[in-house]
């Protein structure tokens, strides 16, 4: 072996060598990845992002993936001669749309599955409605009806325990059901905090299309890679916070105040994010830390 060959399998050892204590911290612990963004459109990151969430399978951490799907469910409505309509940022569903979002989503869900056992892991694939997992009841928007769109009222997590145990990697589709037996869609970001919450997961990433949490939006530089929960609430407080990464970043503070330790704001766009994120001592996200939590980096 000639002397490059040797410094590129050194470079490989040490990059093993950082992610250990990640490994050892996180090992048969729960991970939720809220799976969305430009990262479900493209090929290429598509397939990285399974490759991501397949090797923390198999290191040892519980993933769970959520994925949302709104752009394919807009293509398809726009196939049936429909225009999508949002209000609030939120998508308006009457009973036709809501039909062609559960078939697109399950769509969706099966085809991460086939990527997922393309490399040797065996998935399930499960709907909100399936076990009972996500209970909801109509959902209103500033006063308005926005027609079927849940709000979650209850998580059973026992089938994805159930598919855990057996070491099955569960990807849960978000589409629920209300009292009434009634379907409603869900949003994505709603449903993976939901979930993370009821299975106390050590870890809940949101793979995005931004590159995580500000100080100055406008300001590229101000990029914060670790965010104090406390620090969070006061962000939002001082006015420092809007658009889509509100509901977001509120979202991510309502899982830590509910057991979760640590949230990833990660850009789905930059390949194997995940693994950068969680195994590297610098990242490439925000991670926004439980009170509790120390930093975990190993300098």
């Amino acid at each position: 072996m000639d002397e490059r060959s040797i410094e590129q399998s050194m470079e490989k050892a040490e990059v093993l060598i950082e992610a250990l204590p990640y490994i050892q911290r996180f090992n048969r612990k729960i991970i939720v990845v809220k799976y969305g963004g430009s990262a479900m459109v493209d090929e290429e990151l598509k397939r990285h992002v399974i490759q991501d969430v397949t090797l923390l399978k198999l290191v040892g951490f519980k993933p769970i993936i959520v994925h949302g799907g709104g752009k394919e469910i807009s293509r398809w409505i726009e196939k049936v001669g429909k225009e999508p309509e949002f209000v609030n940022g939120l998508r308006k569903t009457d009973a036709e749309t809501m039909e062609i979002a559960e078939m697109v989503l399950g769509k969706v869900n099966k085809s991460l599955v086939q990527l997922v056992e393309e490399l040797g892991v065996l998935a399930v694939g499960v709907s909100g409605k399936d076990g009972g997992l996500l209970r909801v009841e109509k959902k209103y928007s500033d006063g308005k009806d926005i027609g079927f769109v849940g709000e979650i009222t209850e998580v059973n997590p026992k089938i994805l325990y159930d598919l855990l145990e057996k070491d099955f990697l569960p990807i849960v589709c978000p589409i629920g059901m209300d009292g009434n037996f009634q379907t409603y869609n869900i949003n994505a970001d709603d449903a993976a905090c939901a979930i993370a919450r009821a299975v106390e997961a050590e870890k809940l990433a949101f793979l995005t299309d931004i590159e995580g949490v500000y100080k100055d939006p406008s300001d590229k530089s101000t990029l914060i890679s670790e965010l104090p929960v406390d620090e969070a609430r006061a962000l939002i407080l001082d006015g420092n916070i809007g658009g889509g990464m509100l509901p977001k970043l509120n979202n991510c503070i309502e899982a830590i105040e509910n057991g979760v330790s640590r949230v990833h704001i990660l850009d789905g766009r930059i390949a194997h994010c995940l693994l950068l994120e969680i195994f590297t001592n610098k990242g490439i996200g925000t991670a926004i830390l439980g009170e509790k939590e120390t930093k975990y980096y190993h300098e």
